[in-house]
């Protein structure tokens, strides 16, 4: 069997709770089934069913899963039912209006660090849907697992770089290379820094912002006065 076909037989098979899916942002997700259809996976989870386009999928890996779990002993409580897991999308949305960002950019940002999965860890480190670094997320006094807390740490940290920015050249686009690199490697090149993937980075984040934009109806995506920038630029 070709290293083609065995991908494609992988991609369309029934997989265990520990294969994961891994983003080109590096970001990774568990699924316990994962289905291609068409130009799209489909990943099933514990509490969800995700459907992202193929192209934001690298590659596919696998894990052993975790030993099944105990029985209950005799005389235990039941446990109580899951939760409903809180929307990220609307997480995201509260967020930008909390404070004062148009939606659009905040939501093109969560889109492409994480697809807006709470359990996706970059090859660095950095947790769930708008991807914090432990440090990041500690100086923020949020926890990066609470996808609550994660979605306004990174809010408010995406408005602090466009207020730090805002009197540069091309303000938005150093805020969001500085989400992605750090405002040291901003300071450092005067700019978006030369680098590859923070540069790809910048441009996604932008391209999905317009199109947000082009979509929706006159007047839907209006900015309070207090967001002062323009993604465009």
């Amino acid at each position: 069997m070709t290293r083609f076909a065995l991908f494609l037989a992988v991609a369309t098979l029934p997989l265990a709770a520990a294969d994961i899916a891994v983003l080109h942002t590096g970001a990774r997700i568990r699924a316990q089934h994962i289905e291609k259809v068409d130009d799209r996976y489909i990943l099933t989870t514990a509490d969800s069913r995700i459907e992202l386009k193929a192209d934001l999928i690298a590659e596919l890996e696998h894990e052993e899963g975790p030993p099944p779990p105990q029985a209950a002993m005799a005389g235990e409580p039941a446990p109580l039912p899951p939760t409903k897991p809180a929307d990220p999308k609307k997480l995201v949305t509260e967020a930008a209006l909390r404070y004062g960002l148009p939606p659009a950019i905040v939501h093109a940002l969560a889109m492409t660090e994480s697809a807006y999965q709470p359990n996706a860890i970059s090859r660095a480190g950095a947790i769930g849907v708008m991807q914090l670094m432990p440090g990041t997320a500690q100086s923020l006094n949020a926890d990066p697992n609470d996808v609550e807390q994660n979605i306004d740490a990174g809010t408010r940290l995406l408005r602090e770089l466009l207020v730090k920015y805002e009197n540069d050249p091309n303000p938005v686009r150093r805020a969001l290379a500085a989400y992605n690199a750090g405002s040291g490697a901003v300071a450092k090149y005067n700019g978006v820094p030369p680098y590859r993937e923070t540069q790809t980075y910048v441009e996604k984040v932008i391209e999905r912002y317009w199109k947000q934009v082009n979509a929706q109806p006159t007047g839907s995506l209006a900015v309070p006065d207090s967001a002062a920038q323009t993604p465009a630029q």
